[in-house]
This record gives structure tokens, sequence and C-alpha cells, in this order.
């Protein structure tokens, strides 16, 4: 068996452990290379798992347009899930548009209006959640386990992708012939808001287009963060 074939088998079981064991479950895909791997995995398995995105109101034409590929593709409609209008309103009226830019604080405020404010709502009533999160992909994620105990949200998270590198990643979705985000063909590995996100240098760490502004400690939208400290404090064995 071949190391691709062992982490499809491993995420596959996963996959079917949740559908099992923590239903309803749902996946929060971000619509980009990793997450449609396990779009993929759970369609092609008819898995009864929600998958949903988190549509702020700033992704990329590319990003949007993932939604169709994956109805023409699979015949499924990926739920939406949107920030809240007033609140939207109101941080733009007091701070401005790009308010983002001028610090953290801002910009971990732009992101719990857009993201982690509807993230909350899309969990609701549910037992676990899925990520396409990966250890290779910063050093902010160098411990993610596969299974977590999420206290923010006081659910069961699962990270099936764990320890899936980039190339087995791409090797899987040239195999199966999956749709992808047009933008990676473009340099973006990964991808946020169209205002947070750019291209990346060769050499650069995947997710050093993410708020590059930033130091790397701080790239982390607070999806995954609680009380300032990244969610991996509680893991349990997969």
């Amino acid at each position: 068996m071949s190391k691709l074939e062992t982490l499809v088998a491993g995420t596959t079981a996963t996959l079917e452990r949740i559908a099992r064991d923590f239903t309803p479950a749902v996946f929060a895909s971000s619509l980009a290379a990793e997450d449609m791997v396990l779009t993929d995995l759970i369609l092609k398995n008819r898995l009864p798992i929600v998958i949903f995105s988190l549509e702020t109101g700033r992704l990329h034409k590319e990003t949007l347009a993932m939604l169709d590929k994956v109805k023409e593709h699979y015949g499924y409609d990926i739920a939406l899930f949107r920030p809240e209008p007033q609140a939207v309103d109101q941080y733009v009226a007091q701070n401005g548009l790009n308010a983002f830019y001028d610090s953290v604080e801002m910009r971990r405020e732009c992101c719990r209006i857009r993201k982690v404010e509807p993230l909350g709502r899309a969990l609701a009533g549910n037992k676990a959640w899925i990520t396409g999160q990966r250890r290779a992909q910063s050093n902010t994620r160098s411990s993610l386990a596969v299974h977590e105990d999420d206290p923010a949200h006081l659910m069961d998270k699962f990270n099936p992708l764990a320890d899936w590198d980039e190339a087995h990643v791409w090797e899987y979705l040239r195999a199966n012939a999956v749709p992808v985000n047009a933008l990676h063909e473009q340099g973006f590995p990964s991808i946020g808001c169209e205002p947070c996100t750019r291209a990346i240098e060769p050499g650069e760490d995947v997710r050093a287009g993410r708020w590059w502004w930033e130091n790397p400690e701080s790239k982390e939208c607070g999806l995954h963060v609680v009380d300032g400290k990244l969610i991996r404090i509680k893991s349990v064995a997969a």
C-alpha cells in the first residue's frame, strides 16, 4: 500500500467513525485544496456529514466559483453562513472598510464578526465538527491532533488530514479529478478573504500569504482559538 493509500484509508476511517459515533456532525470547508479532499471523501462515500462554508462577504470570486463547481461535479449544495449585516455595518462605520490592516486587534475583530460568529451558528446543535487543518501548514499547527476537545463550542473537533503533507493533498486531488480553486494555480496555497490573502514567494511557508503584514505567531483568525490560545490544549486519541 502506498503512502497516499494509507493516508486515504486512515482519513476515510476517521470520517466513517465521525458519521457513526458523532452524528450530527458538520464539515467547515474553506473551499481550498485540503477541504476539497475531505469534500470528495465525504460525498463519494455518501457520509451523513453536512458541508458548510463561511461566506464572509470578502471572498475572492474564484472561491465563490467553487460553490458552482461542487454543485456541478457532485450535485451537492454547500450550506453558507454569513455574518450579521448590522455587525458588519457597525464595524465599517466605526473603523473603516479595511481597518484590519491597522492592528491585530482590529483584524481579529473583523474575523470575529465575519467568521467566528457565523461559525458558532453553523456548529449549533451538532456533536462534532471537522476541519481541513494540517500540521504542515504552519508552526501554529505543528501539534495538531486528529481528534480534539473543543471547549469553546463544547463539542468534539476532528482534523482528519492532520498528518497529510502538501504533496499528498495534490496527489489525491489530481488522481481523483477533484475540482480545485483556480487561485491555487496563481500562487495561493492557503486562501482566505481577498484583502487578507496574497500569493506566496518560492520557499515561503504555505500560510505566509495569510495576514502577511502580521507576525507568524498571530496568524490565526479565531476559529481555532480560545482566550487567545490555540485549541490544542486537550486532545484525545484517534
